[in-house]
């Protein structure tokens, strides 16, 4: 735990979710309605630094939490996603898990779903023969 990290001070009336090892809550800048962090209680950077059990607690929370936010907001699918170091947009130096309820419509295409972090990768089929492209670089 470290004073300054914002996710080592929640305070205890956002918990939707604890155990021993992690505790989960509604992200205060929501990508979608419910969408949700997962965080381990023991201040580390990312997913990588992760004991067993933190990983298994952190699958369990998931699965809870996904349970949740089907009665609560009812969504049609869901993306589930860790930036792990600041290359991959991690700002917050303490592994958190984001639950992003997805519902029909959200976007035009949802198709490539967590590819479109890297926006020339995210197309992965051939639009103009509607085909599956094999290696990245017949892009």
């Amino acid at each position: 735990m470290t004073d300054k990290c914002i996710f080592c001070n929640l305070r205890d009336e956002r918990i939707i979710y604890e155990c021993n090892h992690t505790i989960a809550f509604i992200d205060t800048y929501p990508a979608s309605p419910g969408h949700t962090l997962v965080v381990p209680k023991r201040h580390i950077p990312t997913y990588f630094d992760a004991s067993e059990d933190e990983i298994l607690a952190i699958g369990k929370a998931v699965q809870i939490c996904k349970e949740f936010l089907d009665n609560e907001f009812n969504p049609d699918a869901y993306n589930i996603g860790i930036n792990n170091g600041e290359a991959a947009g991690q700002s917050i130096k303490h592994l958190h898990v984001h639950i992003i309820p997805r519902y029909k419509g959200d976007v035009e295409d949802p198709k490539g779903g967590v590819r479109w972090i890297l926006k020339n990768k995210a197309n992965y089929w051939d639009e103009k023969n509607k085909k599956r492209i094999t290696s990245i670089n017949e892009n």
